[in-house]
């Protein structure tokens, strides 16, 4: 996906939003087809609806990041105090405002939906995409199906407050489909469809999740097929592909860059990386929706203490015993319980590390300019 996306979306006319007595876009603005709700119009105070208009962000670069609204697409540099906060600068399906005389950015809107990771080594969070309403999680019918990686996306999914699906690929080479659903009987909640990506007939079943006006974000391992799905919703070859490794089901990195695409007649479909390193922190609604079923049982108790462990009456041991609760997914909900309180700790250091060095610049400058005053 190395070349540049704008020429693959329409050019949008301008003047939808250049008229201040209209606080909302007519059904066919082009707007409302990025995703423009009234969650993002209620935002805009009186002088911004004359003086600015919003931009959806499609694709995020080193230098700069891709736009499109109703003026078109257009390529900000990523310069100014926007864009200074690493853990808050803009990042893909960001909406923001643009002074309509400089095209320059003056603030972004607050967000409806956030994804973000810890990524290996990392002391701050990497932001993945903004905005979302519906997510595809896909595996594939091979060695990559992972259910403890499953439910470390579905966290991250549940914690945003947006829709999920699991998508299993590959389904035309796998002769046995009936132990993916007995892996999955824990999340009958979960939609589970399985496809050929290749055969479009194959994927009707998820339009329903890219509908015009929403965002759909598809989640997963390198090589499981995320952009010939992508190239199957969309009708077209829009995102590289490559094949796997047969050996270990193992894929290449396809995707460079996250970013956005426009769906004919749909929405918006938002193609990433491959992401088998996927930390988690700050999810812990997520995680307790992912695990509610050994929330339940921890509630069975006989000490609200509990470790689950070897206490007498723990509820939850009883029901690994019995077969109620498997004991792969207790050792994975420990795991991801442990390793949510360490990053949100490192996270919280981060952030008080931050707050003190910008006290300790503040003061500095403050020094200066009392020292100057004094001697002028």
């Amino acid at each position: 996906m190395s070349k540049s996306l704008i020429s693959r979306r329409p050019v949008f006319r301008r003047g939808a939003l250049s008229s201040a007595d209209n606080n909302h876009q007519p059904s066919n603005s082009p707007l409302q087809a990025l995703g423009w709700k009234p969650f993002f119009q209620q935002q805009l105070r009186l002088e911004e609806l004359a003086e600015c208009e919003p931009v959806k962000v499609m694709a995020v670069h080193r230098s700069q990041v891709e736009v499109t609204g109703d003026a078109g697409d257009e390529a900000i540099l990523v310069n100014g105090p926007l864009f200074d906060d690493a853990a808050e600068r803009p990042t893909v399906g960001d909406w923001l405002l643009l002074a309509r005389q400089t095209r320059k950015p003056v603030r972004r809107l607050d967000r409806s939906s956030l994804f973000k990771r810890m990524a290996p080594g990392a002391k701050q969070a990497q932001l993945i995409a903004a905005n979302v309403d519906n997510v595809l999680i896909v595996s594939s019918c091979n060695h990559d199906f992972n259910l403890s990686r499953v439910e470390r996306y579905l966290a991250l999914v549940r914690e945003a407050g947006c829709r999920a699906c699991l998508v299993l690929t590959k389904a035309d080479l796998a002769a046995n489909h009936d132990q993916y659903h007995e892996a999955l009987k824990g999340h009958r909640d979960l939609p589970v469809v399985l496809v050929n990506a290749l055969d479009t007939a194959s994927v009707e079943p998820l339009r329903e999740y890219c509908r015009s006006g929403e965002t759909l974000a598809l989640l997963g391992s390198s090589g499981v097929g995320k952009s010939t799905l992508l190239n199957s919703l969309a009708g077209s070859e829009l995102a590289a592909t490559s094949d796997i490794r047969e050996d270990d089901s193992k894929g290449r990195h396809t995707t460079r860059h996250r970013a956005l695409y426009t769906i004919p007649n749909g929405g918006l479909l938002l193609d990433s990386p491959g992401m088998r390193e996927l930390g988690l922190a700050d999810v812990r609604e997520g995680l307790a929706a992912t695990f509610a079923d050994i929330s339940a049982l921890a509630e069975k108790c006989r000490f609200a203490d509990c470790a689950h462990e070897s206490e007498p009456g723990c509820a939850v041991q009883a029901a690994v015993e019995s077969g109620e609760l498997d004991e792969r997914r207790l050792r994975n909900w420990r795991k991801l319980e442990r390793e949510v309180a360490r990053n949100s700790k490192t996270l919280a250091e981060a952030r008080a590390d931050d707050r003190a060095l910008g006290q300790f610049y503040r003061a500095v400058q403050s020094h200066a300019r009392a020292h100057k005053k004094r001697t002028d």
